[in-house]
């Protein structure tokens, strides 16, 4: 995988996450571009010469933390939604919850994904994935879901592509007004309620 050796996935798993840990950090507060393999390895409490021998350069490292997150979104993240929610309104707010509650249990994963979908990828094979985890997101979003809900004047297949384009186009003007902020620090509480006060609006819109 992407230049990743035998040897690092031999090592102890304490040591793995160490290094783990340290390359995520370095990452997600400064960029692929600006992001030092010196600091990593002071962080991770090795010496450089064994990060390259465990990973063949900088960006095999970047591209194996991107699968090792994006495995964790697909288990635990994707995992815990409950596509059971027949009403799409009440589905997207529990899924909101259940983002900020993996959020705040693995900060740095999420985090390192956000940069990712902020900026520019840095290999062709980053964006194929990204698109493969929003058709899986899609599904779980979408899919299931109370058509008697809505109101009996709509064309429901048409409304939630409006629901949907209205959610990409929200995530895309919200990325652009995070773009180059720590995302460490940020409290994602308001931008979970103003989230929250758009669903509101277009329940009233679509539903009975």
């Amino acid at each position: 995988m992407f230049g990743i050796t035998k040897s690092f996935e031999n090592l102890d798993v304490h040591k793995q996450k160490r290094i783990i840990d340290a390359a995520l950090k370095e990452f997600k507060e400064k960029g692929f571009e600006q992001a030092s393999t010196n600091q990593i390895v002071k962080d991770a409490g090795i010496g450089k010469g064994m990060l390259f021998y465990y990973f063949n350069n900088k960006q095999d490292l970047y591209l194996y933390l991107f699968e090792y997150c994006l495995e964790m979104v697909e288990k635990k993240f994707f995992g815990a939604i409950d596509n059971g929610e027949p009403d799409l309104f009440e589905r997207l707010k529990k899924i909101v919850l259940v983002k900020f509650d993996f959020l705040s249990k693995y900060p740095d994963a999420m985090n390192f994904i956000g940069t990712i979908l902020l900026n520019d990828p840095i290999d062709e094979n980053l964006t194929s994935r990204i698109a493969a985890l929003h058709e899986t997101g899609y599904a779980k979003i979408y899919g299931n879901l109370d058509y008697t809900l809505f109101k009996e004047e709509i064309d429901v297949p048409k409304a939630i592509n409006v629901i949907r384009w209205s959610i990409d186009g929200y995530e895309n003007e919200l990325k652009q007004r995070l773009r180059g902020q720590n995302l460490s620090s940020l409290n994602y509480e308001p931008f979970i309620q103003e989230f929250f006060c758009y669903l509101d609006m277009m329940r009233t819109w679509f539903y009975k």
